[in-house]
């Protein structure tokens, strides 16, 4: 019988992170049945090589393997190589779980992911409860993105967020499972029927906002998107990306930027991108404003406003890339 579950890492020169995630998996393999598919994204620094031969010495070989793509192309690009084959197999598994290379999955978390989908067949992805290090909780389930997200963003004041609270992401982690807008790509479980009616993430997004995109693409599908807290997954947050929202010292990177004004000019066109981008602005400038007058650290990465303004629809234009792969072509 073929395993109920694909699970697709993307490494890109994490090769010891992804070498621990695969040893968190192989402690799981008596609870869950799943195939796992590291793709390495062109890393260039031995990572194809020393993942290879953990699998091997530690007798992995017979629920993983490593793949080498091509170039690195993102986070959609080799998360679409795995799923491809995953597919493209005579009995593929019924499900898929995205799992990013800097995690290490609990006890029973590919289980609970499993158990609660197979239980409910309208929910089309479900995501895991992240965790940091020492336990806490993270927040992983949020309201889509909209002009209302980034003018809360921009501000950042606390009035102002109460004002918004039905229309934005809470801070409080939820407890139990709930139905949600999107989860952390990180650690998500998509149902294979969902990627064959819709496709595979969209390859234009090189990181960041991919999975938030592909769940409101499922959502225009009618599927169901929920959080599963029962299912817990540590996250050493950014150690794959290098992003932190947490006093980030270096510039937001391009990609980030890039995605942020892709998925508004995708999803909702120029004039809603316009809006969304003048409301994070106009909040953005009046917290910067408001910050040096109140003498108080700026914790944001450094030249975030220019480097917004610079990538925003006023200065990059609306052109979008349209680079959507379809895995049920292929």
């Amino acid at each position: 019988m073929n395993n109920e579950t694909g699970v697709a890492v993307v490494n890109f020169k994490t090769a010891d992170l992804t070498i621990e995630c695969l040893r968190s998996l192989s402690l799981e393999r008596g609870l869950s049945s799943f195939d796992v598919i590291v793709v390495d994204n062109n890393s260039q620094d031995g990572s194809y090589e020393l993942i290879a031969d953990a699998i091997e010495t530690e007798k992995w070989r017979s629920w993983a393997s490593v793949r080498a793509s091509e170039y690195n192309g993102g986070f959609s690009y080799g998360n679409n190589i795995a799923i491809k084959e995953f597919i493209r197999r005579g009995n593929a598994p019924e499900f898929i779980f995205l799992l990013n290379p800097d995690t290490v999955v609990k006890p029973n978390a590919i289980k609970e992911l499993v158990t609660f989908l197979s239980e409910r067949p309208h929910v089309g992805i479900a995501g895991s409860r992240i965790e940091d290090v020492n336990g806490l909780a993270l927040q992983s389930s949020f309201q889509f993105h909209s002009w209302i997200t980034e003018l809360n963003r921009g501000f950042s004041l606390g009035l102002l967020t109460k004002l918004l609270s039905p229309w934005i992401s809470s801070d409080l982690v939820p407890e139990k499972a709930e139905k949600t807008d999107w989860v952390s790509g990180a650690s998500m479980m998509i149902r294979s029927s969902v990627l064959e009616e819709i496709g595979g993430l969209d390859e234009s997004y090189f990181m960041y906002y991919e999975e938030t995109d592909f769940c409101l693409n499922a959502a225009l599908h009618n599927w169901d998107c929920w959080y599963v807290p029962s299912s817990r997954v540590t996250h050493l947050v950014g150690q794959s990306s290098g992003v932190d929202s947490a006093g980030m010292t270096k510039r937001m990177p391009q990609y980030w930027l890039d995605s942020r004004r892709r998925f508004f000019l995708k999803n909702h066109g120029v004039l809603y991108a316009v809006v969304a981008d003048l409301c994070w602005l106009v909040g953005f400038t009046s917290w910067t404003l408001r910050n040096i007058f109140q003498r108080k650290p700026n914790i944001n990465p450094p030249k975030l406003l220019r480097d917004t303004f610079m990538n925003s629809v006023f200065v990059k234009g609306i052109r979008v890339n349209q680079a959507n792969t379809d895995i049920r072509k292929e």
